[in-house]
């Protein structure tokens, strides 16, 4: 295994709360740089919060280059097996059963899962299904939803807001005002859309709606004709085993997102939280980015093209 180290990135963690943690993040989707904002999010961990981080990507096995269009090679997700935290941002996986294994296997354990923005539709089973990972399928009839609807609470339905069109203004939920996660979060506003939410699963909790905007500068007034929608919630999951995890999931969290620094402060909030260190979540978490971060925008075929793992380290 020493051999395919570069093919994912490690951070070790700094001093602070997460000192002994490992987080594991998984990257892979074609539209909404996954491969940039989870590689962000470690180094944030990491550097401000203590936490081990190990970021993972698509890879074109024959290159060892970053390759988000490459739908069935996440290599090194056997890191999972000694992770108190997985992030994924996944978009239309079908990775191999022998990759798949350690995501499920992970999930059955009661441990946390953070989702963000695609992760709700992460795999898509067109070339195996009879493999017997195929329920987790974003469409499967049966396991109705698949890992999105089952696991993080709701699947792919469409886009509610115009795409690269219609902003998303995020409206904190003033029930859930003195939530731990809000802890610090005033000002959340990202360029992607808000995602359709039929009904979410698993006694949910909304943290934040999603309020569409007319254009896409955060000035721009609310489009009043679409009604708001969950866009960031907590739940719980139980798998397979009868253990139960903690859930966190938004349907924010493109690179170009994270360029909201409360956005990045609740999604490092949420990571204490699923942990079950929600009682040393500071009342301003510091994320201030680490080094230059200039995220691509969103869009298919965009990503930087020759980029290895190697290259994004510390």
């Amino acid at each position: 295994m020493e051999k395919n180290k570069e093919l994912w990135v490690t951070y070790e963690g700094k001093e602070g709360p997460g000192k002994g943690k490992h987080v594991v993040l998984v990257s892979g989707d074609e539209e909404y740089r996954s491969e940039e904002a989870l590689t962000l999010m470690g180094k944030l961990l990491a550097v401000h919060h203590g936490f081990k981080c190990t970021v993972l990507f698509a890879i074109d096995p024959d290159s060892g280059m970053i390759d988000p269009v490459n739908q069935t090679n996440i290599p090194g997700l056997e890191n999972l097996e000694t992770a108190d935290m997985m992030v994924a941002s996944l978009r239309f996986r079908e990775l191999p059963d022998e990759q798949m294994k350690y995501i499920i296997d992970y999930t059955n354990a009661g441990k946390p899962v953070m989702g963000l923005r695609t992760a709700t539709h992460s795999f898509n089973y067109t070339r195996n299904k009879d493999s017997k990972y195929a329920k987790y399928d974003f469409n499967n009839p049966d396991f109705k939803g698949g890992y999105g609807r089952q696991v993080l609470g709701e699947t792919w339905v469409n886009h509610h807001g115009h795409h690269g069109k219609e902003a998303t203004r995020g409206l904190i939920n003033g029930e859930m005002v003195n939530h731990p996660i809000l802890k610090g979060v005033k000002d959340v506003w990202g360029p992607t859309d808000v995602y359709t939410v039929n009904k979410l699963t698993g006694n949910p909790e909304v943290l934040l709606y999603g309020q569409v905007l007319v254009g896409m500068d955060p000035s721009d007034p609310p489009n009043f004709d679409k009604p708001i929608m969950p866009v960031a919630w907590i739940k719980t999951y139980t798998g397979d085993l009868g253990k139960t995890s903690r859930i966190f999931c938004t349907t924010m969290g493109a690179s170009v997102d994270l360029q909201s620094e409360d956005l990045r402060r609740l999604l490092v909030n949420g990571c204490y939280w699923c942990m079950g260190m929600e009682d040393q979540i500071p009342e301003k978490s510091k994320v201030d980015y680490v080094d230059e971060y200039k995220p691509l925008y969103f869009g298919f075929g965009t990503h930087k093209k020759g980029v290895k793992p190697s290259d994004l380290k510390l």
